[in-house]
C-alpha cells in the first residue's frame, strides 16, 4: 500500500463518503473505489461499510486507522521538517474549537499568524467540545481548544483559567445580592446547553446537587444568553463569552468561585508539524498577551 492509499482511507473516514472524498483529492470516483478494492485485495477483508447513512469502518478497518493516522501524521511532520531545513516556511494546519473559542480569540489569532506566516495555511473547525474532541483523536484537526473536562484520551495543556458566572435576566435579583451561592441557583428557572457543548457548567450543577428547572435546551451562548435576557431563566456562563457580548443581563460570580480550565489538545504532541507547532505557540503568546489587557 502507498501513501495515496493510507490518504484516501483517511478522507473517507473524514468526509463519510467515496464520493466527497474523491472531490476533495481531486480524483475519480472510480479511482477512489480501486484504491480501496485494491488495499482491502492486499489485506484479505473489507475495511468499509456502505449502508443509506454513508460510510462506517468495519471491525478491521477501526483496527488500521489508528496506525494509518500515525502515518499520514509522521509523513506530515517529515516534510514539515525537511521544508524547515529548507529555511522554508510553509504548510497547512487544522485546528479545531468550541463557538467561544471561535468569536473571543481566533480573528486575532489567525490575524497574526498570517502575518508572521503568510505561507502557512489554516483550516478551522468550529464544533462542541464532543466534537473537537473526537477530531483530535481521528487525526481531522492537528490541535483543539477545548475544556479540559473534555478533554479525556488526550494530550491537554493549560492556556486560560476562564471563571464561571451567574447570568440573569435585568433586575431578577435583589440589587443587594452581589454573589451567587448554589443554594440561591435551587429550583429556578434554567436555560441550560447540551453537555457536549457545555461540559462545565453541568458538572458545576451535579457536583452541588441542584436540581434546577431546565425550561431551555440549548446549543450555543448566543441563544442561551438571548433566552436569559427574555426572561426565560437563569444560566451560568464562561466570562471569556460574556466579554463578547452586549446582552442586558445582570452577571454575578459564584460562591464558591467556579472555574474552567481552557487549553490546546493533541492526539499526539510528539507527531506535530512544525506548522503546527508554531499554530501552538503563537496561540500561547496570544493568550498570555490577552489576559494582560
Amino acid at each position: 500500500m502507498t501513501l495515496l492509499t493510507y490518504e484516501i482511507f483517511s478522507q473517507i473516514i473524514e468526509q463519510g463518503s467515496f464520493a466527497k472524498a474523491a472531490e476533495i483529492m481531486h480524483l475519480t470516483p472510480s479511482a477512489i473505489s480501486h484504491a480501496v478494492s485494491s488495499m482491502e485485495e492486499e489485506i484479505g477483508t473489507s475495511v468499509f461499510v456502505r449502508d443509506k447513512n454513508g460510510v462506517k469502518l468495519t471491525a478491521t478497518g477501526e483496527q488500521l486507522y489508528p496506525y494509518i493516522r500515525k502515518i499520514l501524521q509522521a509523513n506530515n511532520g517529515l516534510n514539515q521538517t525537511l521544508d524547515d531545513m529548507k529555511g522554508l516556511d510553509t504548510g497547512f494546519v487544522k485546528i479545531g474549537c468550541t463557538n467561544t473559542v471561535c468569536l473571543a480569540w481566533m480573528p486575532d489569532i489567525i490575524t497574526g499568524f498570517n502575518k508572521m506566516h503568510p505561507s502557512i495555511q489554516l483550516q478551522i473547525f468550529q464544533g462542541s467540545y464532543t466534537d473537537v474532541c473526537e477530531w483530535a483523536k481521528r487525526g481531522s484537526i492537528d490541535i483543539g481548544i477545548i475544556s479540559e473536562k473534555a478533554c479525556e484520551g488526550l494530550e491537554f495543556e493549560p492556556l486560560y483559567k476562564d471563571e464561571l458566572l451567574c447570568v440573569s435576566p435585568k433586575g431578577y435579583f435583589d440589587k443587594n445580592i452581589k454573589k451567587i451561592t448554589p443554594e440561591e441557583l435551587k429550583n429556578q428557572p434554567f436555560v441550560v446547553q447540551q453537555d457536549s457543548y457545555n461540559k462545565d457548567v453541568n458538572s458545576y450543577l451535579y457536583e452541588h446537587q441542584l436540581e434546577v428547572r431546565a425550561n431551555c435546551h440549548i446549543l450555543d451562548e448566543q441563544s442561551t444568553i438571548a433566552m436569559v435576557q427574555c426572561g426565560a431563566g437563569l444560566s451560568i456562563m464562561p466570562t471569556l463569552f460574556i466579554k463578547t457580548n452586549t446582552a442586558n443581563v445582570d452577571t454575578y460570580p459564584l460562591e464558591p468561585k467556579e472555574y474552567r480550565i481552557l487549553g490546546i489538545c493533541y492526539s499526539d504532541k510528539t507527531l506535530l508539524s512544525a506548522a503546527a507547532q508554531a499554530l501552538s505557540s503563537h496561540i500561547r503568546e496570544y493568550v498570555d498577551s490577552w489576559e494582560q489587557e
